[in-house]
């Protein structure tokens, strides 16, 4: 059991253990855009920009992680982010 969840956490191809990295741009874009989001509130036309960009590089990266992810771990959190946005979106 400890062997496969040790696998679960490398990187089949360099044995490197992987499970949190430098965030990449659509990941970055999300976090800024989060942070304009809490900072300054913006409603309206502004409001609905911020929340788009947000989605949209949130979405961007779970399904770079789901194809190119590092490990099975990275791969399995970008499926999940995935289906919590769809499943948001969905249920709105």
């Amino acid at each position: 059991m400890a062997r496969a969840l040790d696998r679960f956490f490398r990187n089949p191809e360099t044995d490197e253990l992987v499970i949190a990295q430098w965030p990449n741009l659509p990941l970055g874009i999300f976090l800024a855009a989060t942070a304009v989001r809490l900072a300054f509130r913006p409603d309206g036309d502004a409001g609905t920009a911020v929340s788009v960009v947000g989605g949209v590089s949130l979405t961007w990266w779970a399904v770079d992680e789901i194809l190119r992810g590092d490990s099975p771990f990275r791969r399995v959190l970008g499926a999940g982010v995935l289906l919590t946005s769809v499943l948001g979106l969905v249920t709105r």
